[in-house]
């Protein structure tokens, strides 16, 4: 059984979740907690860690061999896991999915075209789009019945002729909605009468909670295969961002040309052997570790959710069916949200996400990663309890 309680110093330790902190955040406190960056605070399943030594224990790190095992790992992992059968031929490993965002866009568009993304939603895709000197074109969530949904007509009415790519999170981040196979079908259908590429980030596919189901979007809408692409990877699931390795998959022979010829002309061909072999570790010997995360993560949200409604009235957590990133509304607490952010980082001395950097839609609201041992968890609520008492005298 892995101890999920168990706290591991990181510290010092050249990770960015915490020893970045104080520079991005200004939040000095030596006993500050971050809760923003989408690491977890846990060891990798220990199939990994076996795997890694083994490798470190040779002595010689040349470079990495891809022999096929790596892309045939992800397809028997999707296949277990999510009742998807991919060929591996399919399969360009980039350098993390961030990376592999940035060659679609090279491989499949031009300068000064626009990208759809759904607000709020993951910053880096904002970030990524923007590096690469295309436009962002926001086709904002709607918030019904306590989960985001999709308004397609106001989206169709915001296209321009250089509309080309559309970023789809699947599972949403943030809020944690796994959308439905219809959801995905009217989208695919959107696409396909637009001519656009669809491009499905599905990195957070493992993390789902309540026995809910991901679906995939080439099950959901296999009929849109030949203008999909879908980004996987093992690093959220397992806790291996470090390892920076993803993969774009699709079907379309041209498609897949095309990202390669970005992958060869950006000198990326050549691959990380710790990432690699670590996440192909991952996939062949890290599912009973996955087995035992969901319910402990489960069991952080709905404690985090109870504690926060109760700390500041008004605040309000989306209840998400998957990732680990609490996304808590503060508009009903009466505060301006520059206040809420203050006693936040301020009072409780802790880092959360702030809502604006997900695009229109998050100006009220702040990410908390929650994907950390009971004992951190409980301090922070402890701190946040403390920080809005007033509110509640």
């Amino acid at each position: 059984m892995s101890d999920f309680d168990r706290v591991i110093e990181r510290r010092g330790t050249h990770a960015a979740k915490w020893d970045m902190m104080a520079k991005v955040s200004g939040i000095t406190a030596e006993d500050a907690i971050p809760m923003w960056v989408a690491d977890m605070d846990f060891a990798a399943p220990p199939g990994v860690t076996e795997t890694l030594a083994a490798v470190v224990g040779r002595g010689v790190h040349g470079y990495y061999a891809d022999t096929g095992s790596w892309a045939a790992a992800l397809a028997d992992w999707l296949a277990r896991r999510h009742s998807l059968s991919i060929d591996p031929a399919w399969v360009s490993p980039t350098p993390g999915v961030v990376a592999g965002l940035g060659l679609i866009l090279q491989a499949v568009s031009e300068p000064g075209d626009d990208i759809v993304v759904f607000p709020p939603v993951y910053h880096a895709f904002r970030r990524i789009i923007l590096a690469n000197d295309r436009r962002i074109l926001d086709a904002q969530l709607v918030e019904r019945q306590g989960r985001y949904v999709m308004d397609l007509d106001a989206m169709g009415a915001r296209l321009t002729p250089r509309t080309r790519v559309v970023f789809f999170c699947s599972p949403h981040n943030p809020g944690g909605t796994v959308w439905s196979a219809e959801e995905i079908r009217a989208l695919a259908a959107f696409c396909s009468e637009h001519d656009l590429i669809l491009v499905s980030d599905e990195i957070h596919c493992d993390l789902v909670l309540d026995g809910v189901r991901h679906m995939p979007t080439i099950i959901a809408a296999p009929e849109i295969a030949d203008r999909l692409i879908t980004c996987v990877a093992a690093t959220k699931t397992f806790n291996l961002a470090g390892a920076h390795v993803g993969a774009c998959v699709t079907s379309n022979v041209s498609l897949k040309r095309r990202i390669d010829a970005r992958i060869a002309a950006s000198g990326l061909g050549s691959y990380n052997a710790f990432g690699m072999i670590a996440t192909e570790a991952a996939w062949r010997t890290g599912e009973g570790w996955l087995d035992q995360l969901l319910p402990y993560l489960k069991d952080n949200r709905d404690l985090f959710d109870a504690r926060i409604e109760a700390a500041v009235p008004g605040a309000r957590s989306m209840r998400l069916d998957a990732t680990y990133l609490a996304w808590v509304n503060f508009s009903g607490t009466g505060l301006k949200a520059g206040d809420v952010a203050a006693r936040v980082s301020g009072g409780a001395r802790i880092f959360a996400s702030p809502g604006p950097q997900f695009g229109p839609g998050g100006e009220t609201w702040l990410r908390f990663n929650f994907a950390t041992p009971r004992p951190i968890l409980t301090e922070a609520l402890d701190r946040l309890d403390e920080a809005f008492r007033d509110l509640r005298a």
